[in-house]
């Protein structure tokens, strides 16, 4: 920028004297903004307390026990309310409660009026998705932690319609029953 501004003062650059002289004021003012808002910045961050580190800063959820500096609405990890979602073949159940276990809203397919095996799509799992989240926003919920638990068609779809319906996912964790070689599973079904 200096280089450019000297370039123009010594009249390298060709052309009219008054454009030049234009370039050269706008230039010069320019660099002046520049060097305010450079001053005041830093004059800024100085005054302002440092409130967060970047060693601090994690994009994953801090380990049971460890505090963190995250807020979410005010409120700590451990206080954010939790979305449960069981998403099987037949259906998909959500509820989401509070971090001392108590219920906010419990839906299911079924009671938003899917059928049979429409409880089972994808299409209904996002509707269940939306009509908890409005409830959930109307008791004052604005943040949710997701466990999710299941294989169902309605896993992915049931957390869309919970940010479709106004709650925002901070996490998803994946709780999923795995057996390690438990029980002996059911015979085959067979057509």
């Amino acid at each position: 920028m200096l280089a450019v501004l000297a370039a123009a003062r010594r009249g390298l650059w060709g052309g009219d004297s008054g454009c030049r002289a234009a370039l050269v004021q706008s230039m010069h003012t320019g660099l002046q903004r520049l060097q305010g808002a450079a001053e005041n910045s830093a004059s800024e961050a100085a005054d302002a307390p440092e409130t967060q580190n970047d060693r601090d800063f994690s994009f994953f959820p801090p380990v049971p026990g460890k505090g963190s500096t995250l807020r979410w609405a005010g409120k700590k990890y451990e206080e954010v309310p939790i979305a449960h979602i069981k998403a099987t073949y037949n259906n998909t159940h959500i509820q989401i409660v509070s971090p001392q276990n108590i219920s906010f809203t419990l839906l299911t397919c079924g009671t938003e009026g899917f059928k049979n095996a429409k409880k089972g799509t994808a299409v209904a799992a996002q509707t269940v998705g939306i009509s908890a989240a409005a409830k959930a926003c109307a008791k004052g919920v604005s943040h949710v932690r997701v466990v999710v638990k299941g294989l169902g068609p309605g896993r992915l779809a049931a957390i869309k319609g919970l940010t479709m319906g106004g709650l925002e996912v901070i996490s998803i964790t994946d709780n999923t029953p795995i057996p390690h070689n438990g029980c002996r599973p059911r015979k085959v079904r067979r057509l």
